[in-house]
């Protein structure tokens, strides 16, 4: 009888999150944006869209695995890619809240082997991009074929005797820094970083099927693997040389589970509210483009003049995006299988749809 009523739950479940989705008064206007991501034998995506606390529209479309045919669905696992920054940002900002650290300690106090042009390089910096660490992606030895972890960015840099500019003077996107707060996270909490992540922010959060991913230790349950588009078909580019870096984009998770990371970024659940008012403080020197700027683990900017944080992910069959509007409570998540995802204006267009007087 306990089998037959969980399966009951679990299609009631399903029912109700189809039902949610085709009566919304957008969802004609939703499934025209993602026309392409639900053709036959197409990779796929999957999307939620929260108001006030409440998930208003939740689907997915195509396929989680195009070779066995698995479906997309809001449990879906995609790999994050840098969206997993925030998870890291809020990793360090835990143990700063505990008092274990301090975002101005340079990193030298962590990393003691490394060269001396470390010591002008603080968390902080790390956290606000401003570091000026060279790019770990373009110094990897020719030739290498097993997968770099954190520890070996770490390892590459020391090799290397200067930084791009000077620390803190302007801003210039690094992987390599986040790599490092990873590493930081475990020289100073004892633990792994993805255990880390598991005891401190997962497993409080109730997010059970969101994990860094390490390969040939761990399993992505529900797993949506990534592909590129060759013509007419649909070619597996799952996993990367870098893809085992963990810091800056190794996490997996579903629009369901950051449905609930979403909604404890309004509480202090996690962090006390100073301290998380800091992600979303620009750091200094990290204007670039149109305006944009950057804070822990997010990009800072105005949305036809909304406050908008939001982050992309963007890996080898991957394509991610959450933007949040926190003064309506208005989130978008789209997370998509397929490299040629646009999905920072699939995001806008959805959210328009949803916040009050768009323009």
């Amino acid at each position: 009888m306990k089998t037959i009523s969980l399966l009951f739950g679990l299609a009631l479940i399903m029912v109700s999150t189809s039902i949610a989705a085709d009566s919304d008064k957008n969802a004609g206007q939703i499934d025209a944006l993602f026309h392409d991501y639900a053709q036959p034998n197409s990779a796929g995506a999957s999307l939620m869209v929260i108001k006030d606390g409440k998930k208003l529209f939740v689907k997915s479309y195509g396929l989680a695995n195009v070779e066995d045919k698995v479906s997309a669905t809001p449990d879906s696992n995609y790999r994050l890619a840098s969206v997993s920054k925030q998870f890291t940002a809020m990793s360090i900002m835990i143990l700063a809240d505990r008092q274990k650290l301090s975002f101005d300690d340079p990193i030298t106090k962590y990393f003691p082997e490394f060269p001396a042009y470390g010591k002008e390089i603080t968390i902080r910096h790390l956290l606000n991009h401003t570091s000026g660490l060279v790019d770990y992606e373009d110094i990897i030895p020719q030739g290498t074929t097993i997968p770099v972890l954190d520890i070996n960015v770490l390892r590459l840099l020391q090799q290397q005797e200067k930084t791009y500019f000077p620390p803190g003077s302007q801003f210039r996107y690094s992987n390599t820094g986040f790599a490092f707060l990873a590493l930081i996270v475990e020289r100073v909490s004892g633990q792994t970083f993805a255990a880390f992540l598991h005891d401190n922010i997962f497993k409080p959060l109730h997010m059970d099927n969101t994990l860094a991913y390490e390969q040939g230790v761990s399993c992505v349950a529900n797993r949506a693997y990534g592909y590129t588009k060759q013509q007419d078909s649909f070619q597996r580019t799952d996993q990367s040389l870098t893809s085992s870096v963990l810091g800056d984009g190794g996490i997996y998770s579903s629009v369901n589970d950051l449905y609930k990371w979403d909604q404890s970024l309004y509480t202090t659940q996690l962090v006390s509210k100073k301290t998380l008012d800091e992600a979303y403080t620009p750091g200094k020197s990290t204007e670039h483009g149109d305006h944009i700027k950057y804070g822990f683990g997010w990009y800072l900017t105005d949305y036809h003049g909304r406050r908008n944080i939001w982050h992309s992910g963007d890996s080898i069959g991957f394509r991610t995006h959450i933007t949040r509007f926190p003064d309506q409570k208005v989130t978008v998540i789209v997370l998509s299988n397929r490299s040629d995802a646009k999905l920072t204006e699939l995001a806008h267009k959805v959210a328009d749809l949803y916040l009050p007087n768009s323009k």
